[in-house]
């Protein structure tokens, strides 16, 4: 039984038709969330359809969170749920670690924004050396975004040729989206767009256009687009790729470096020669790192003629660089993070089996702690294969999401809308069982559905 004292079981229809089933789960959601429907109708009149930040938006509204600990969160309302957000794989430790709520309130004694250099930037700059050692040199920003946007600027700027590579479904940043159609906020680079984990193709782009190619930017794995791994060999021969046509290659690790002590790079064995990071770097407080090769991050140093400025009043704020360091150095051992990944692969093979069990169309991606859940016949390498898995079917595949997420937050499991999911290293076993549980349960309650809106 929730907060609101409505039964899991009364909560979901059981193989009515689609728009019947996400409208009774969407009856159900509002009368089990009133304070978190009045927050969103106050908020409507302060921002912008109630909103300050487009990924946590969905309708009929949000919930509002009032606390978290460990691997749980707790809304408005009362209702506590297993966290599979965790923030879009920033909340990699959980909610309200001791060692970093200590760390924070002993250093905001010492002050916040001292106008200067302090200890605790180096220290968390040698830490995340000593995991990424392909960052000869780095420096801090604020976010992933940053980090993106200034790792492309430095190669545009030491090569003199102003194209990037990019490939179609990545997110870089809330200013550089290339989902769908793209974002009208992108930064005006001049973009070359190819299809991911197609390397002919790619390798074909950069070959053709190496005379104005600066970069190429890659993710290991499109979180964004839902959680789409690299296939065997992309990421190497991209790299080679590179290196034959003197183009620089970056990797965007914000999400992926959780997916191992020194991420993906470190597995893959390919060493880039700029890498960025974010997320959960800063310890949960905003922070975002670039950094790579000697010669190139060398232009940043303020003490050599025509160097690359680079402010920013909260690059090395006190409160992130300690909080960062203490989480990396206490929390976030080498043995947590390889425990974290494998309970996330765990799951991934138990979800794949219940929709084996079931089967139904349904795919589900991902690496480690990240995975991904999406409704089609085809399994899914790129976002050409979501399209092609949707097409003709999208309003239905929109409402089985909707469907599914409500679905999951009735049983107590908060995922987000688009069906991307994470584990912290606070998330337990038990709180896997339960989501597979759900997962399964949901299969069963709509066979029919999911069958008919995929024919």
């Amino acid at each position: 039984m929730n907060a609101s004292g409505l039964s899991h079981g009364n909560l979901k229809g059981r193989n009515i038709d689609l728009a019947s089933a996400v409208r009774t789960a969407e009856e159900l959601y509002v009368k089990r969330n009133p304070k978190s429907a009045a927050m969103a109708a106050r908020a409507g009149g302060h921002m912008p359809g109630g909103n300050t930040r487009t990924t946590l938006h969905y309708s009929p509204f949000s919930l509002y969170f009032e606390s978290g600990s460990k691997s749980r969160v707790t809304d408005a309302d009362g209702n506590s749920y297993a966290d599979f957000v965790n923030e879009f794989t920033a909340g990699i430790y959980g909610h309200s670690n001791p060692v970093i709520a200590e760390t924070i309130t002993s250093t905001l004694t010492r002050g916040i924004n001292l106008g200067g250099s302090t200890v605790h930037e180096v220290n968390l700059a040698a830490e995340v050396q000593r995991r990424f050692p392909a960052m000869e040199l780095l420096r801090f920003c604020n976010s992933g975004t940053e980090a993106n946007l200034l790792a492309l600027a430095a190669a545009r700027a030491f090569t003199g040729k102003p194209a990037v590579l990019v490939f179609e479904g990545a997110y870089h940043g809330s200013l550089l989206y290339f989902g769908g159609t793209g974002s009208p906020l992108n930064m005006k680079f001049d973009w070359i767009t190819s299809p991911y984990n197609d390397l002919d193709l790619a390798r074909a782009a950069i070959a053709a256009n190496a005379g104005r190619l600066c970069a190429v930017i890659v993710e290991p794995m499109q979180g964004g687009a839902g959680a789409v791994a690299s296939e065997p060999g992309f990421v190497a021969g991209l790299r080679q790729a590179c290196d034959e046509h003197k183009v620089l290659l970056v990797l965007d690790e914000v999400m992926t470096s959780r997916l191992g002590f020194g991420g993906m790079q470190g597995q893959l064995g390919v060493k880039p020669d700029l890498t960025t990071l974010g997320k959960y770097v800063g310890g949960g407080l905003s922070s975002g790192v670039f950094g790579g090769r000697g010669d190139i991050m060398a232009k940043f140093d303020p003490a050599q003629p025509g160097a690359y400025p680079h402010g920013g009043t909260f690059n090395n704020n006190v409160l992130a660089m300690a909080a960062g360091f203490a989480g990396l150095t206490k929390v976030l051992t080498k043995e947590r993070l390889t425990a974290m990944n494998q309970l996330g692969t765990s799951l991934q093979v138990k979800l794949k089996a219940i929709v084996a069990r079931h089967e139904l169309p349904v795919q589900i991606t991902g690496t480690g702690s990240i995975f991904g859940v999406h409704f089609g016949h085809h399994p899914v390498r790129s976002v050409a294969d979501q399209s092609r898995n949707e097409k003709g079917r999208e309003a239905q595949v929109a409402d089985l999401k909707k469907l599914f997420h409500l679905d999951m937050i009735a049983d107590s499991i908060f995922l987000a809308r688009r069906v991307m999911g994470d584990l912290s290293i606070e998330t337990t076993e038990s709180e896997v069982s339960d989501l597979c549980g759900a997962f399964d349960g949901f299969l069963s309650s709509h066979t029919e559905i999911i069958r008919d809106a995929m024919a």
